[in-house]
């Protein structure tokens, strides 16, 4: 049984190289939810989104609990990075917080990122999500 192209996570969808991490740890913008930091870019051309995940051994010496939490990570994106709705956008996913996070929690979190960084996209929909109601009645 094969799964839906949308819901898979190719090579050509894994930021890699030096330049474009230090280019998007550079200029990306950064955010944060209770177990997660993320930086985040768009622009690029390459017409996909790319995802980088990071464990760092600060928190989690043994690789097999840095592999748990990266596999959650990415599973986690590839299950809904359609809310991310344009492309081109480099997205660094950290996890910073000392305890193992089960995998609603962290699925909670990447869709609390995605939907973060789509409404600030240019051009969304949501572009009017930090005003008031009264205030977008005012405007309509």
């Amino acid at each position: 049984m094969t799964a839906p192209q949308s819901h898979t996570l190719s090579k050509e969808e894994r930021l890699c190289g030096k330049t474009t991490v230090a280019a998007l740890i550079s200029s990306g913008k950064w955010g944060s939810t209770p177990h997660l930091r993320f930086c985040w870019s768009a622009g690029h051309d390459t017409g996909l989104n790319r995802l980088m995940v990071s464990v760092p051994k600060k928190f989690f010496k043994r690789a097999v609990k840095r592999n748990l939490l990266k596999r959650r990570l990415r599973e986690a994106y590839r299950l809904q990075k359609e809310l991310l709705g344009a492309t081109g956008i480099d997205l660094l996913l950290a996890y910073a917080h000392p305890e193992i996070a089960d995998f609603a929690t962290l699925y909670a979190e990447v869709t609390e990122i995605l939907q973060r960084i789509s409404s600030r996209l240019p051009g969304s929909d949501s572009s009017h999500s930090g005003l008031d109601p009264e205030s977008q009645s005012a405007e309509q």
